[in-house]
């Protein structure tokens, strides 16, 4: 966790600008308990949703935090099973602590990757759910 908050920081990986799409409610939730959200959407860099700057990737975001000494914590990953690899992989490059894949997401290989790298891993589960109902993983 950050010095500056007691919370995690939360990086969201696929998160829409969609009003209607899951990424942006959970991410709204998300925010409104009081949790930095960092969005990650090439299809949006450089756009603010949610109030908050959009980057391409991980890389992007976690190198444009550093300078404010802001360090991602868990990557909330709103893609498809088999786009979570390479997800994965900018996770264990930046130092994140957890790898969240959203409801209906699992990828095996990924996930014991991130595990060998020391990254807790929670596989098909909502952070929203999960928060509401008080179960943190140890993360949140």
């Amino acid at each position: 966790m950050n010095a500056s908050t007691s919370k995690p920081v939360i990086a969201v990986v696929g998160l829409s600008n969609r009003p209607d799409r899951p990424s942006y409610d959970v991410t709204a939730y998300m925010q409104r308990q009081g949790y930095r959200i960092v969005a990650v959407n090439p299809m949006y860099a450089g756009e603010q949703i949610l109030g908050e700057h959009c980057y391409a990737s991980l890389s992007e975001a976690a190198g444009a935090l550093v300078a404010a000494g802001v360090k991602i914590d868990i990557v909330d990953c709103f893609r498809k099973s088999a786009d979570i690899p390479p997800v994965v992989d900018e996770a264990i490059a930046i130092g994140a602590s957890c790898v969240w894949m959203q409801l209906g997401i699992a990828n095996d290989t990924a996930a014991a990757k991130a595990e060998a790298a020391g990254l807790k891993v929670i596989m098909d589960r909502c952070i929203k759910v999960e928060h509401a109902m008080g179960i943190t993983h140890g993360v949140l």
